[in-house]
């Protein structure tokens, strides 16, 4: 079965943090953190739907610019999520650029940004064409733990404390569903965009006694009914999940806020700047260690876990910090 999300991290362990999350097929993805992107391709980083950033210190911010210069001038909505002031900061990069020539663009290009706070977010949204002005008053709604919900996934948060608020992200999908290629040939099928069209009717919930239409492109249209068809070429399996811990304090509350956000995790990615050698130093720079990460990975029940964030201390020492995570996770099992 091949999983619906594939994320990789952007960069090296010692280089700026940022998760790269592609669909499978489709021409979307997400990002988590805005530190360096230069490893992504524009192909790649135009796929870009939504954003979320975990805190705004340079490293976790900096790569901003360039999605905006690759942005700018096309049709595109771009969503973007962080944390208390997150406003001010954006509004401080735009502020940096004169804009009097985008009213000649002929997009539309629209940044809705969320600031979140422990309980509430704040929604803005800014048009290009507007020179980036707010064009809307702030909405303000409740936060419990969801941050979008979409019929396929849904993103959830946590604030966490890293001397400053900083978000702490989960993506998860609702149920994936398999296509039996076998199946398909039975029915004498061949896979195409109405593929799309048959997973979008399942995960809304379309009703399963309704028709369900093909078009076999060959001047040919077959007629199906939804879950009829359902039981004989997919196979419904629990939905995907990927959690993204990055720059937060080891502490009871922070502890417990990211084993209830990632727990089942499918595959957890968690900084580990230091060693447990250094868990003062770590303490005070309010990041995780190595030990700290492997800990938190096992009592989540992260199938896999992958630590990045180094302190350049490390370099050439990284075999280090996998070990110590490593044990950790084994013996917190």
């Amino acid at each position: 079965m091949r999983p619906r999300f594939h994320p990789r991290l952007i960069n090296g362990p010692f280089d700026d943090p940022g998760l790269f999350i592609p669909f499978l097929f489709e021409n979307q993805a997400l990002l988590f953190d805005l530190g360096d992107n230069q490893a992504l391709t524009s192909r790649d980083i135009l796929k870009i739907s939504h954003v979320f950033v975990t805190h705004t210190h340079m490293d976790h911010f900096i790569g901003f610019d360039r999605i905006l210069r690759l942005i700018l001038g096309r049709p595109k909505s771009l969503y973007l999520f962080g944390p208390r002031h997150f406003f001010r900061n954006v509004e401080g990069k735009l502020a940096a650029y004169s804009w009097n020539l985008v009213g000649n663009y002929q997009y539309l290009l629209k940044m809705h940004l969320t600031e979140v706070h422990h309980d509430f977010m704040l929604t803005r949204t800014y048009l290009c064409q507007n020179h980036f002005n707010p064009t809307n008053k702030t909405q303000k709604q409740p936060f419990k733990d969801i941050l979008i919900e979409t019929p396929v996934f849904k993103i959830s948060a946590a604030v966490l404390d890293h001397g400053i608020p900083c978000l702490g992200l989960a993506l998860k999908e609702r149920f994936h569903i398999n296509i039996n290629k076998d199946a398909l040939m039975a029915l004498k099928l061949q896979t195409g965009p109405w593929l799309n069209d048959f997973k979008q009717a399942l995960y809304t919930g379309a009703d399963p006694a309704s028709e369900f239409t093909i078009n076999t492109g060959s001047s040919s249209i077959r007629h199906f009914q939804l879950g009829e068809l359902a039981d004989r070429i997919a196979m419904v399996t629990p939905g995907q999940k990927i959690s993204y811990i990055a720059d937060v304090a080891y502490s009871p509350a922070n502890a417990e806020k990211i084993i209830a956000l990632a727990q089942d995790s499918d595959h957890l990615f968690i900084e580990a700047a230091f060693l447990d050698a250094q868990q003062d130093l770590a303490a005070e720079k309010h990041h995780l260690t190595a030990r700290q990460a492997g800990e938190l990975a096992a009592r989540c029940g992260a199938r896999h876990f992958t630590i990045f964030h180094f302190s350049p201390r490390y370099i050439g020492q990284e075999d280090l910090l996998y070990q110590e995570a490593r044990e950790a996770y084994a013996s917190n099992r």
